[in-house]
């Protein structure tokens, strides 16, 4: 045959390759677009029918999903069922991007107790009751270890849809419900990286639990750190463009970035993008990001419940009825009884703690893939997912009627409840309040805790340096390769870069260090028989915790960068250069890390105006230039107790008081001399530096 005829061949050859290829890829298109319209226009119909019947939509989308899927009708609606799990996954992304937006860190701070003493006697006991039902209907070990885990975590992702779609999530139960389900969700990644290293046999492999959760601190740490330093400053930058696109884009790649990282480094997507949610929750724009990611939210939340719907096998549930109801009863009763109590014991009022507990009653997202790595492992059996989906399904459509209700179950506890019980309920939160206030008030402790608090954010700084050092090395360019081996290679290069960029880390460790010694020594040391063996003991204990915590912090660098090493002569020469450059530069250190922590504290000091309302009607052309805010008055701020004309907010920065609301009354134009009360919202009229100027004034400390 011919050259030409050749040619003629392998161009004929790859032009039908490539008619194939574009015909397959268009069949796969129009199934996709297929099955996202009937996902989106059954969900719609669904959305409209239940909210003319005023019932939660959550659960109209898992009977759409019911309905379509493959186990009702004779033909499923939907031809590719994965491509709809993956527009679920996305739905998750931003049910959690959404909840960290609402969740902001000073809302951590303030639950973050209560979250830590409700979550592990909750999930404690659920594991236990789980096991011990598995135990009881006679199935395997790894049947009941598996069931034990799957009980143990409540969804975030429909608890937080449902308090959002009842308008209750600003609530103070809410609150502590968001914090309890941050906690279960950092007990679910260290449960899931435990049973992934337990084996058929049961054997446990304990380093890989430990390595996952110190993997797990540093990626959160890491990324709380850099982000509160980078993301709210780009934002406000973004922000400064005409039109929400470059924003939201921003925003998009942001979240979609960090819950990627989240993906490669062995966690779950979900927490990226809820670390992300409450970073950006500290940013300017934080009311024009929640705006423009509301329908995106919406969309495809809703995809994730029609998915949820669809894994309804009816037949697997008729099979094994008795387990499903069995396992139902057994979570709702137990995650009721577990949270109220233990959030009556964290200092709830007893109201707020049933309240907590009626909504924490169910199971989701993470059970999902707590049974599903069973699956995958071949370590379960067969009917342990479904069950799994049946129990999340059936609690799903009754916590929107438990939190309905929860003031009939409130009265009826209040009823049945002798006075001696109410009695010390109340004076047992009375008691918890006074110690929390003491606690509060005690600067010492205050100050111990924000240095110990800084030591580990420095440790966790200097790990996350030599870690990312490793992970190049282990991926270096062919630059890095091809430096000599007798100066140590690659290897020499990273460890010398890491060290370098933790250098003002340690350096502010090293001080850090020296004052918590010199506080804990005078803290320790009160009343010795003389002055001058009053200072040489302090000496001594703060010399010795100095030393202590030296050499503790150069066993973790050694640690960290062992498989980095070079010879130890280039060795002794790298920590030589570090030592001198620490001590020449350690003034301007000190700047830089001051800078750094300084703006991270500036950003979370920032007063927020996320609940500003928008205006419900255009102003007149005459204020066309005007803008309305709403400001609730804060309790030790500058106008409570105070009359409008003693204020002079028109003579101090031009704002003027048009309305206010106390309790349910509502005063139109109040005169000059109406006092003012903290918990007053008061409406501002003006453009937009007088407003912000209004409510700084207003709540100023």
């Amino acid at each position: 045959m011919s050259e030409g005829g050749k040619a003629k061949d392998v161009r004929d050859t790859w032009v039908v390759v490539w008619q194939r290829l574009t015909r397959c890829t268009s069949m796969h298109n129009a199934v996709f677009l297929q099955d996202l319209a009937v996902v989106m226009l059954v969900a719609g119909l669904v959305t409209v029918v239940f909210h003319w019947l005023k019932q939660p939509v959550v659960l109209g989308y898992i009977l759409a999903g019911f309905v379509i899927g493959p186990h009702l009708l004779p033909r499923s609606l939907v031809t590719s069922q994965e491509s709809v799990q993956t527009l679920a996954e996305l739905g998750v992304v931003f049910l959690l991007f959404s909840l960290g937006l609402e969740f902001n860190f000073r809302k951590i701070r303030q639950v973050g107790p209560t979250a830590f003493i409700v979550a592990p006697l909750e999930t404690a006991l659920l594991f236990f009751a789980g096991f011990a039902i598995a135990r009881a209907f006679g199935w395997k070990t790894m049947d009941c270890v598996y069931l034990g885990g799957i009980l143990m975590i409540s969804s975030t992702t429909i608890i937080a849809r449902t308090l959002t779609e009842m308008g209750k999530n600003k609530e103070p139960f809410a609150q502590a419900i968001y914090g309890i389900l941050i906690a279960e969700d950092i007990i679910a990644i260290l449960l899931v990286a435990s049973l992934s290293a337990v084996t058929q046999d049961g054997a446990f492999d304990l380093a890989s639990a430990l390595g996952l959760f110190l993997r797990l601190s540093e990626f959160v740490i890491v990324a709380v750190v850099l982000g509160l330093l980078v993301v709210p400053r780009l934002l406000r930058f973004v922000g400064r463009f005409r039109g929400d696109e470059t924003l939201l884009v921003t925003v998009l790649g942001l979240c979609f970035g960090l819950a990627l990282l989240a993906s490669k480094l062995g966690f779950s997507v979900a927490l990226g993008a809820f670390i992300m949610g409450a970073i950006m929750a500290e940013a300017d724009v934080i009311r024009r990001i929640e705006r423009i990611t509301e329908p995106l939210r919406d969309m495809f939340s809703a995809v994730f419940f029609v998915a949820i719907g669809m894994l309804i096998d009816p037949g697997m549930l008729r099979e094994h009825w008795l387990p499903v109801l069995t396992i139902t009863a057994a979570l709702v009763a137990g995650k009721v009884l577990a949270c109220s109590f233990g959030s009556f014991l964290a200092g709830y009022e007893r109201g707020t703690a049933i309240r907590v507990g009626l909504g924490l009653g169910q199971i989701g997202e993470f059970s999902f893939i707590i049974a599903g790595l069973g699956a995958s492992l071949g370590v379960t059996s067969s009917f342990l997912y479904p069950i799994a989906v049946g129990v999340s399904a059936i609690t799903t459509v009754l916590t929107p009627y438990f939190i309905r209700h929860a003031d009939k179950v409130i009265a009826l506890h209040d009823r049945l409840a002798p006075a001696s019980l109410k009695n010390y309920q109340r004076d047992y939160v009375e008691w918890v309040r006074r110690v929390q206030l003491r606690r509060a008030a005690d600067p010492v402790r205050k100050i111990v805790r924000r240095i110990l608090l800084q030591l580990g954010v420095n440790v966790a700084l200097i790990a996350a340096f030599f870690i990312a050092a490793m992970a190049v090395d282990r991926r270096a360019p062919d630059l890095l390769r091809g430096l000599p081996a007798w100066a140590g290679g690659q290897k020499v290069l990273l460890c010398l870069g890491a060290l370098l960029c933790s250098l003002p880390v340690v350096v502010a460790f090293l001080r850090k260090l020296q004052a918590l010694s010199m506080l804990l020594s005078e803290l320790a040391i009160r009343e010795r028989s003389s002055h001058r063996q009053k200072l040489a003991m302090r000496t001594l204990l703060s010399n010795t915790i100095l030393f202590a915590g030296s050499v503790a912090m150069s066993v973790l660098i050694l640690a960290l960068s062992a498989p980095l090493l070079p010879p130890w002569e280039i060795l002794i020469l790298l920590c030589g250069l570090a030592g001198a450059l620490a001590v020449t530069l350690q003034a301007h250190f000190v700047r830089l890390y001051s800078r750094a922590q300084a703006a991270i504290q500036e950003t979370l000091d920032r007063p927020h105006h996320r609940h500003e309302p928008e205006p419900v009607r255009p102003l007149p052309p005459l204020l066309d230039q005007a803008d309305l805010r709403t400001v609730t008055l804060a309790e030790k701020g500058h106008a409570a107790g105070k009359s409008i004309a003693q204020l002079r907010m028109r003579t101090q920065c031009g704002a003027s008081i048009i309305a206010l609301r106390r309790g349910q009354t509502t005063k139109h134009n109040p005169e000059p001399n109406f006092v003012l009360a903290s918990g007053d919202e008061v409406l501002l009229l003006g453009d937009s530096d007088q407003l912000r100027d209004g409510e700084e004034l207003l709540n100023r400390l």
